[in-house]
């Protein structure tokens, strides 16, 4: 009896599974809480890898597009804004693995703060349900941020400054007649109508492109620098990613 309760098992009683010792004495909890913080190290480096493998397809993607578009007057400007739509989706895409990354990291974060450090340097302050919290996330896990959040970090690291050289480049384009080969001339008498004229893509009006584009950065600009309050590691000092 005192075996199948220990977790090793009994011979004979088939109808109950053996399980896994739980660590009886300090030295088998340490080695338990190494090997623990060993393998969400990995798994948060793996999804860190992750992340910085989205922003590099961003990377050349902007790079590639701007390279087609400004390199010839023949490359229509919609090609400009067909690479904001795709840096758009590999935001979204890296917003939900950021998700994924810090659901390890926080754990990660919780034991070192609570465990590491309070072997190395003590302190009074340490948080008294740590250990429970790490328990219950491993039972039931689940995102500690919003997509909105994850998206709104991205931004704020690496893709604001992606999409503000997308539309440097943008307005270079339309701005520019001898990368435009086939804009509708000028009349100089009235230069912003034929400028909107000349940003239209197929049967959508150049009014609606240009409402759209600013409607666009206008909603970036708020998700980047929109104020919220701080959660998760942002509360425990400015080193995140």
């Amino acid at each position: 009896m005192d075996s199948v309760q220990n977790g090793q098992g009994g011979a004979g009683d088939p109808g109950r599974r053996a399980h896994p010792p739980l660590p009886s004495t300090p030295g088998e909890l340490v080695t338990v809480v190494a090997h623990f913080h060993r393998a969400e190290i990995a798994r948060m480096a793996g999804w860190r890898s992750r992340i910085d493998l989205t922003t590099n397809w961003a990377i050349t993607v902007v790079a590639g597009m701007l390279s087609v578009s400004l390199s010839t007057p023949n490359a229509h400007h919609g090609v400009l804004l067909f690479a904001m739509v795709l840096v758009l989706l590999l935001l979204s895409i890296e917003a939900r693995r950021y998700r994924f990354f810090d659901v390890y990291r926080t754990r990660v974060r919780r034991l070192e703060r609570n465990y590491y450090a309070q072997v190395f340097a003590p302190r009074p302050d340490a948080e008294d349900e740590w250990a429970g919290q790490i328990g219950e996330d491993l039972r039931e896990p689940r995102f500690q941020i919003s997509r909105r959040t994850a998206m709104s970090r991205r931004l704020r690291r690496n893709y604001f400054p992606m999409f503000l050289v997308l539309l440097a480049a943008w307005v270079l384009k339309i701005s520019s007649s001898w990368l435009l080969q086939d804009a509708a001339p000028v009349d100089p008498a009235r230069p912003v109508p034929g400028f909107i004229q000349n940003l239209a893509l197929g049967p959508i009006p150049g009014w609606a492109v240009l409402a759209a584009v600013a409607a666009f950065y206008l909603w970036l600009t708020h998700e980047t620098f929109r104020s919220g309050r701080k959660s998760g590691e942002l509360l425990h000092g400015d080193v995140h990613v």
